[in-house]
């Protein structure tokens, strides 16, 4: 992963990363409020809360937004294929909202100062971080693991029967295996889904009955309460989230109430406590603690607390109704409140994406400003027939184009960023002629072309959410692009001439330099005057089908006429204004566009993998009657 890609990247992942790490640690802190008045009732409550407050760090709250958001959508629209697809991408997307615009992310958008190396190095922290805890516990791992190589299994005596029994009374079904081990470690439960006992040898003689009873009851209870499960858990969370305080301060709470609430069972099952409280003792005086927090055992936490805890009488004072109640509307509102967030969200975001995103300004259905639109139903004569789109100064005239053609112009994308239903948008083929009211044209003369352009895409947009019922919005997604480089060789463009005008790629006295209006393409050729490397790349994507970005660092403007061999499958529509002159066809020069590029002007495309901005299709249907 390159630093440009990272912090192409950084805009969208850096608010995403903020939010959800503001919102575990406020909910950590709501955990923490709602254990004060459970100081004095039965640890595996205030353990529970502890335990949830860790997994948020791993759920995102746009999970249940997302789902919100799905509930309102799946109510409100039509039942359309467009709208199941739409599902679909959003499901296997769900950590990013799922009509929030994200920038267009192409190399313009790299920083050349070195201030985009930090989300380079913020990567490259975590991620030596992150090695770091697997290393520590991949080591203590060893350890256990030459403990368990070492064992052998203990079939008969009377810690297996004492075993047997307290798994019966536990209401532990399957059987736990006991291996006796020559190391020094702690009486531990190993494992998760085969959980196996490791017994110290020794350890039987230094016990009496009552004492290794007691030990054996807390290891059970271990394993009824899955605890080893939990701890893999929480040890997941800070390993991903290493660098927050938060998170190994609630490992130690965790192992803490994990402790105390084996010690409030095994008492209520009926041990003396003077004798528990000794067992654990005799523990700690022949073993050592176990290294990893999920490999359970019986002298974790503070043992001073813990003792003090184990002969205070009422050590397991049991949740009465209003702290049931508490908890429940606690649990209720942590669910709730998110869903219906995205629920109550969701159709003013759907309505403000209409017809693009609010950052794009498009208009709703109502004002797309044409006077008169006519879309119908290509007929054809049963011949080959080229498709046509041009951009006049009227408005829009089109023959035999699909809607993903049209969609792919007037929101100027390639077809390969645009993710909706095929059969709607390339399945049938329409003539279009749209004309703008004569007020509207007046003005839109008046504006520069860069300038007018936009208005005219903006309009356009609104002629295809008024005819179309289209909506969409924009994600970003890992494509294949070109990126245009500067050769080896050095740069060769030719660089315009001050003063020289054009209006359409014609030359003359009345027109303003650069625009969208200054360059044409036909077959095999490519010609523009005053261009800039962003007009360049624009024109290149629309010829080889593929999004281009500028990594040439060029800033000036450029006059350009390039030849090639073409092959007629790969031409792009032509999309001259009206009273362009046609150029004559070039004499073909055995090169292919890669070839010249390098060759006229010493530029490269190469092939990589970038993220993108692409057009998602909330919904379409097809056009309405004229």
């Amino acid at each position: 992963m390159t630093p440009q890609y990272l912090s192409a990247m950084w805009p969208a992942i850096a608010p995403a990363l903020g939010n959800h790490l503001w919102q575990s640690t406020v909910f950590a802190f709501m955990a923490g409020l709602l254990t004060l008045p459970l100081r004095k009732n039965q640890a595996r409550t205030r353990y529970w809360l502890w335990l949830a407050a860790s997994a948020k760090f791993l759920i995102p709250f746009s999970l249940l937004v997302s789902l919100g958001s799905h509930l309102s959508w799946l109510r409100t629209s039509p039942a359309s294929k467009a709208g199941l697809y739409l599902a679909m991408e959003e499901v296997g997307q769900p950590f990013t909202h799922p009509i929030v615009s994200i920038p267009t992310l192409t190399a313009s958008t790299v920083s050349p100062r070195p201030l985009h190396l930090l989300p380079a190095l913020l990567a490259a922290a975590w991620l030596c971080g992150f090695a770091v805890v697997l290393c520590v516990w991949g080591l203590r791992w060893r350890q256990v693991s030459a403990a368990m190589r070492d064992a052998g299994p203990l079939q008969e005596g009377r810690e297996v029967e004492a075993l047997r029994r307290l798994e019966r009374v536990g209401g532990v079904r399957k059987r736990i295996e006991m291996l006796v081990s020559r190391t020094s470690l702690e009486p531990g439960i190993f494992g998760i889904v085969r959980p196996v006992l490791i017994w110290p040898e020794g350890i039987s003689e230094r016990l009496e009955d009552a004492h290794l009873e007691a030990v054996l009851a807390h290891e059970v209870w271990h394993v009824r309460r899955r605890d080893n499960l939990s701890a893999a858990i929480h040890m997941a969370v800070e390993a991903l989230f290493w660098f927050h305080p938060l998170v190994w301060w609630l490992g130690a709470r965790l192992v803490a109430e994990r402790e105390r609430a084996c010690d409030e069972e095994v008492v209520q099952l009926g041990s003396e406590r003077e004798i528990y409280a000794e067992s654990i003792l005799k523990v700690c005086e022949f073993c050592v603690e176990s290294p990893l927090a999920c490999v359970s055992g019986v002298t974790g936490a503070d043992l001073k607390k813990r003792m003090v805890h184990i002969m205070n009488a009422s050590i397991a004072r049991k949740l009465d109704l209003s702290r049931k109640l508490l908890l429940s509307a606690a649990g209720f509102l942590a669910v709730v409140v998110p869903i219906f967030f995205g629920l109550v969200n969701a159709t003013p975001i759907r309505a403000q994406a209409q017809s693009e995103t609010a950052a794009a300004g498009a208009p709703d259905s109502e004002s797309h400003g044409f006077e008169s639109a006519s879309i119908k139903p290509h007929k054809s004569n049963g011949t080959m027939e080229m498709s046509r789109l041009l951009f006049t100064p009227y408005g829009l005239s089109a023959t035999n184009v699909t809607l993903q053609t049209l969609i792919r112009d007037v929101y100027r994308v390639q077809e390969s960023q645009i993710a909706g239903p095929p059969d709607l948008l390339n399945s049938d083929k329409y003539d279009i002629e749209a004309r703008m009211e004569k007020s509207v044209a007046d003005e839109l003369r008046k504006l520069d072309p860069m300038q007018s352009l936009p208005e005219r895409q903006r309009m356009l947009q609104a002629l295809l959410a008024d005819r179309f019922k289209l909506t969409v919005h924009r994600e970003s997604k890992e494509l294949p692009v070109y990126a245009l480089v500067i050769a080896e060789s050095g740069p060769k463009i030719q660089e315009a001439k001050p003063g020289d005008t054009y209006v359409n790629g014609i030359k003359g006295p009345n027109g303003r330099p650069g625009g969208p209006g200054n360059i044409r393409m036909g077959r095999g050729m490519l010609t523009g005057q005053a261009l800039t490397m962003a007009d360049f790349v624009r024109a290149l994507s629309d010829q080889l089908g593929r999004p281009v970005l500028d990594k040439t660092g060029l800033t000036g403007k450029y006059d350009l006429t390039l030849h090639w061999t073409s092959d007629d499958s790969q031409l792009p529509m032509l999309r001259e204004p009206e009273g362009a002159h046609s150029a004559p066809p070039p004499a073909p020069s055995g090169s292919s566009l890669f070839t010249v590029i390098q060759e006229q002007l010493g530029l490269e495309l190469e092939p990589q993998d970038s993220p993108m901005e692409i057009l998602v299709i909330d919904h379409v249907e097809k056009p309405s009657e004229n």
